[in-house]
């Protein structure tokens, strides 16, 4: 088992990353300091790991929460329901929340621990990469609104991230592509040697290979935490995690949550802010198609879906999180493994990125 640490004073936390470590008590039973637990998980992952998780918990009262599975459901609605079990089961301040599953449940776990009670502890147990490397660090938690994804949550730190990487081979291979998306960003925006070792094992990866999924998760989450640390509440440096998320949100807004996997919309607007940060003179073309040839290796696509329109992006990246006083800032790339985050381009080389012929170049780049 690897161990990395949140640096954020007080509140800083441990991740674990290993095989079988979700059975291991030692990685949960110090952060849970109550005698009740309730385990928040979705209707796919609780026949699979949900007993696991129980026995690792002895000597706690455990309460089972299982939410329907899609973003679709990352809503108030379904947020209730997880209120409604613990006020049933008459928890109080001193229980612990653990999130089973991928990015929704952890979101949405996370989220209700911070509102319940004003505030009780939680924990994450990721299940698919993207979550594994992503959402499950950092405190990000919330729900999705019609208009604009993720824009309803809070900052609210979790008590230990724990990664077991051998439920990665029950993971279906779309959803592993899609955490690929996340791992790759990281090489993309602050590592280029990462870059590098992707390239060189991305067969690899999208095999469930045990050594390199370890490697690529730890990479990801020692990128994440050091980035976290510097800035917990995305003030300015933080938000260069964001790439390709303003382009991929408004994919996910417009397509209707859980059409479009979050990492396959991550990889399509990817592929827009690397078109952008060419347009604008900061990478090559060749710089360009090697960061695109990796994404379509790892099985992602470049092209947004091509029904939407330049108005139906800007409809959705109008009220992005990355707006301040009116102005859209974007996440691009001075050079391959260093990202900026910008509001001053022309309006004109946005318009042509969000023009642009994806599709044929995907065609192109996958001969």
């Amino acid at each position: 088992m690897r161990t990395l640490n949140v640096n954020l004073g007080e509140r800083s936390y441990p991740i674990y990353i290993g095989q079988n470590v979700l059975a291991d008590s030692h990685c949960f039973l110090p952060y849970i300091k109550g005698r009740k637990a309730a385990i928040v998980t979705n209707e796919t992952i609780a026949p699979l790991y949900l007993q696991r998780l129980i026995d690792s918990l002895p000597g706690k009262d455990v309460t089972s929460i299982v939410l329907p599975d899609g973003e679709a459901y990352k809503n108030w609605e379904v947020l209730q329901t997880i209120f409604d079990a613990l006020l049933r089961d008459r928890h109080d301040r001193s229980t612990t929340l653990i999130a089973l599953g991928g990015g929704v449940v952890g979101d949405m776990t996370g989220f209700a621990a911070a509102c319940y009670q004003r505030g009780v502890a939680f924990i994450q147990v990721p299940t698919t990469l993207l979550s594994q490397v992503d959402s499950s660090v950092g405190g990000k938690t919330g729900i999705n609104h019609p208009l604009g994804k993720n824009m309803i949550g809070a900052f609210y730190q979790p008590k230990s991230v724990v990664i077991d990487t051998s439920v990665l081979k029950t993971l279906p291979e779309k959803e592993l592509s899609a955490g690929l998306a996340e791992v790759i960003k990281y090489g993309l925006i602050c590592d280029e040697p990462f870059l590098v070792w992707l390239e060189e094992h991305i067969e690899r990866l999208r095999h469930v290979d045990p050594e390199s999924l370890i490697e690529a998760i730890e990479r990801s989450c020692a990128a994440k935490a050091d980035v976290v640390g510097t800035d917990e509440r995305e003030a300015g440096l933080r938000a260069i995690l964001n790439l390709g998320h303003t382009f991929g949100h408004a994919i996910e807004s417009h397509q209707g949550y859980g059409a479009w996997l979050h990492g396959e919309a991550v990889a399509a607007g990817t592929a827009m802010a690397l078109d952008m940060s060419c347009r604008l003179g900061w990478l090559s073309e060749a710089q360009r198609q090697r960061a695109l040839r990796l994404l379509i290796r790892a099985g992602l696509p470049i092209a947004p879906p091509g029904e939407m329109t330049p108005d139906d992006f800007m409809k959705y990246m109008a009220i992005d999180k990355k707006v301040l006083d009116g102005q859209l800032r974007l996440v691009l790339l001075k050079q391959l493994g260093e990202a900026v985050v910008t509001s001053d381009f022309p309006y004109n080389i946005l318009k042509d990125t969000l023009s642009a012929d994806y599709q044929a170049l995907a065609e192109q780049l996958g001969d």
